[in-house]
């Protein structure tokens, strides 16, 4: 298990592979990490919010009971990602590939997943309530039990083959993450 201070301390020197690393219950409350590659990371019960992890890799982490309210996730590559009872109310996820992840049971009450992947999520028993999903693909989605009080679900894409709609472009296909 590494230390928030070396994480801090070699990041700020450049490094940003901290892939496999476990931060299981540990704080990163507001810090900026933005492009890091936390693939395959334990943060399950992480105190992460307000947390800047935009653009960063999270293929196949554990955020499992994660507090992630308010951070900021656009861009990020979540695929994979277990994210089961995780608090990301507020968080934006802008633009974020969520492909296969697993929001079973998370609070996303006013979170932005406008132009977000969310190809073979689960996402039975989240709340989304008041969500923002505008251009969203939601391909294969498991909605089951889910709280989608407040949420348009007519500003979803229309088509989401190959990451592409033909009126609203992805960015999640941009980064090169897949």
């Amino acid at each position: 298990m590494i230390n928030i201070q070396t994480l801090l301390h070699e990041y700020n020197k450049g490094d940003r592979n901290f892939s496999g690393v476990r931060l299981h219950g540990l704080s990163l409350e507001s810090l900026e990490l933005s492009g890091i590659n936390l693939s395959q990371t334990d943060l399950s019960s992480a105190n992460l919010s307000v947390v800047d992890l935009s653009r960063s890799n999270l293929t196949g982490a554990n955020l499992t009971d994660a507090d992630l309210v308010g951070a900021d996730l656009s861009g990020a590559n979540l695929r994979d990602v277990n994210l089961i009872g995780a608090d990301l109310r507020r968080a934006s996820l802008a633009g974020a590939d969520l492909t296969q992840a697993d929001l079973r049971g998370a609070d996303l009450e006013g979170a932005d997943l406008s132009g977000a992947n969310l190809t073979a999520v689960d996402l039975g028993g989240a709340n989304l309530s008041n969500a923002t999903i505008e251009g969203a693909c939601i391909d294969q989605a498991a909605l089951e039990e889910a709280d989608c009080q407040g949420v348009n679900l007519t500003q979803l894409a229309a088509v989401c083959a190959d990451g592409l709609d033909a009126a609203t472009p992805h960015r999640w296909l941009s980064w090169g993450l897949h």
